[in-house]
C-alpha cells in the first residue's frame, strides 16, 4: 500500500465515553453580523432562504451559563434569546477572565476559537440556485484568505460532484447538512488517476475532499469517493473520501463512504462523534491524534478489511505523541462475510486503542497484523482492547504482541483529553 511520509505526530485510540453538551464546558457564542455582503446566522423567523427560523434546541447551559445545546434536542426559546442572551454572558463573562479562561478540567480555551464563534454567519449552499451559492467549492472561495471568523455554510440537501479543497488560509469553516437526509459531496478520483500534468494524483490527491485548514466542522455530510472498488492488492487503487490536515476539526453524524484508504486522518487533533466510516484495506488512516466516539466502522468487501493504518511520529515542535482512539465504536460487514483486522502496523511505533467497543464476528481471533514489521514484539507498538464486546472480542486470542488493558492504562485514551478537547471540542450548529 501507498504512503507518503509525513513529519507530523500520529496515533489512534478508539475509546468507549460518552460526552454530553454540558460535560464539554465550551461557549456557542454568535454575534450577529452586519456587513450587508454577509448573511449573519439570523436572529428570527424570515421567508428569506438564507434565514434560520429558530434555534432548534439550545437551552442547557454548562458551569459558565453560557446556552449549549438541550440534550434532547428540544425547542429552548426563539433563536434571537440565544444570541442575545449569549453575547450578554460572554461581555459579563469575559470581565472575569478567571472563571471564563479555563474549560474543562481547567483547559485554558483557545482564544482564536471563541472570537470566531462570536462572529458566526452563514451562507446558504444549494444547487438550485435558491441560496447563495450554487456549489460549495463558490462558497468557499468567498471565505476570505486569514478568516478569523465562523462561516458555517448551510449545504442543502442534494448531490454535489465536486472535488473540494478547504484552503489553509481559510480556517474556522463549517459544513452543515441534514443529518437525516444529509447532502452527498463526491468525487472519483483513485491513486492511479491522472492529473493535469499527467502524473497520478497519488494517495495524498485523490481526496474528494481535503481538509487544510484548522477549527474545521462538518455536521449531516456524506462524504464519498466513488471510485469502484479495487481488489485488494491492485496498484493505484486507494480512494481517499476526505483527507484532513489542518487541526481541531471535529466531525458530527457525517459518512465517509469508499474503499480502500478512504478517510486519510492525516495530522493533528481531530474528533469524530457519531460518524459511519465504511471501506476495505485501511480505511482509517493516517498520522492523526484523533478520537472516534459512537462511531459505526464497517467492511464493504467480502475478502479480508483492515480497519486501521496508524503511523505514530512526534513532533519535535509540540513534543505530542499522535494515535487513533476508538470509544464505544461498533465494528462489522455490510456483506455479513470477509475477515476484519482491527489494524495493521505502519511503521513501528503505530498506535491504535478500542475501548468499550463492539466487535462483530468478522473480526478474526488475533485482532492486529504487523505488516512490514519484523520483530513487533520489541517495537515500539502500542495496540490495546479494554473492555470490548461482541463475538469477535476475543482478547485471550489476539497476537501476543498486543496489550489488554487495565483501568490505569486505557484512563489516557478514553475521553476527549486524548485529544485536549475540552479547549475547542464544541457542539455543532442548530440550523433548524
Amino acid at each position: 500500500m501507498a504512503r507518503q511520509n509525513c513529519h507530523r505526530p500520529s496515533g489512534v485510540a478508539l475509546v468507549a465515553i460518552a460526552i454530553t453538551a454540558t460535560t464539554l464546558l465550551l461557549p456557542c457564542l454568535v454575534s450577529v453580523a452586519s456587513s450587508p455582503e454577509e448573511e449573519p446566522l439570523p436572529s428570527s423567523s424570515s421567508s428569506s432562504d438564507d434565514s434560520v427560523a429558530g434555534n432548534g434546541g439550545y437551552g442547557a447551559t454548562n458551569n459558565n451559563n453560557i446556552k449549549m445545546p438541550a440534550a434532547d434536542g428540544g425547542a429552548a426559546g426563539s433563536f434571537t434569546e440565544f444570541v442575545t442572551e449569549n453575547v450578554e454572558l460572554y461581555s459579563n463573562v469575559s470581565s472575569e477572565q478567571h472563571k471564563y479562561g479555563a474549560g474543562a478540567g481547567g483547559k485554558v480555551w483557545d482564544p482564536e476559537l471563541l472570537a470566531a464563534q462570536g462572529m458566526a454567519l452563514r451562507y446558504v449552499v444549494s444547487p438550485d440556485g435558491k441560496g447563495k451559492f450554487r456549489s460549495i467549492n463558490e462558497a468557499i472561495k468567498a471565505v476570505p484568505d486569514g478568516n478569523k471568523r465562523r462561516v458555517i455554510l448551510d449545504i442543502r440537501t442534494a448531490t454535489y460532484k465536486e472535488k473540494v479543497v478547504v484552503p489553509y488560509m481559510k480556517p474556522f469553516v463549517t459544513f452543515s447538512g441534514n443529518p437525516k437526509n444529509p447532502p452527498v459531496i463526491m468525487w472519483d478520483d483513485r491513486a492511479a488517476t491522472r492529473g493535469k500534468d499527467g502524473k497520478p494524483v497519488g494517495t495524498y490527491g485523490s481526496a474528494t475532499v481535503a481538509v487544510e485548514s484548522d477549527y474545521f466542522m462538518a455536521s449531516g455530510v456524506h462524504f464519498k469517493n466513488a471510485a469502484p472498488l479495487a481488489a485488494p492488492g491492485t496498484e493505484g487503487g486507494q480512494a481517499v473520501a476526505v483527507r484532513v490536515y489542518g487541526n481541531k476539526a471535529a466531525f458530527y453524524d457525517c459518512t465517509f463512504d469508499g474503499g480502500q484508504d478512504t478517510l486519510y486522518d492525516h495530522r493533528g487533533l481531530h474528533y469524530f462523534k457519531s460518524c459511519h466510516i465504511q471501506g476495505t484495506v485501511d480505511f482509517i488512516f493516517g498520522f492523526g491524534r484523533s478520537l472516534y466516539e459512537d462511531c459505526a466502522i464497517t467492511s464493504v468487501t467480502k475478502d479480508v478489511a483492515i480497519v486501521t493504518a496508524q503511523q505514530r511520529t512526534r513532533s519535535i515542535a509540540d513534543a505530542l505523541e499522535t494515535g487513533f482512539s476508538f470509544l464505544r465504536c461498533r465494528i462489522g460487514s455490510s456483506t455479513g462475510a470477509g475477515q476484519i483486522y482491527l489494524g495493521r502496523a505502519w511503521g513501528d511505533s503505530s498506535r491504535v486503542v478500542y475501548a468499550y467497543t463492539t466487535m462483530g464476528k468478522e473480526v478474526v481471533p488475533v485482532g492486529w497484523d504487523k505488516w512490514t514489521v519484523q520483530k513487533p514484539e520489541h517495537s515500539g507498538i502500542y495496540y490495546g482492547e479494554y473492555q470490548c464486546s461482541g463475538p469477535g472480542a476475543l482478547p485471550h486470542k489476539r497476537v501476543g504482541w498486543s496489550l489488554v488493558l487495565n483501568d490505569a492504562q486505557a484512563k489516557p485514551f478514553i475521553g476527549i483529553h486524548f485529544i485536549y478537547g475540552d479547549s475547542w471540542i464544541l457542539p455543532p450548529p442548530n440550523l433548524a
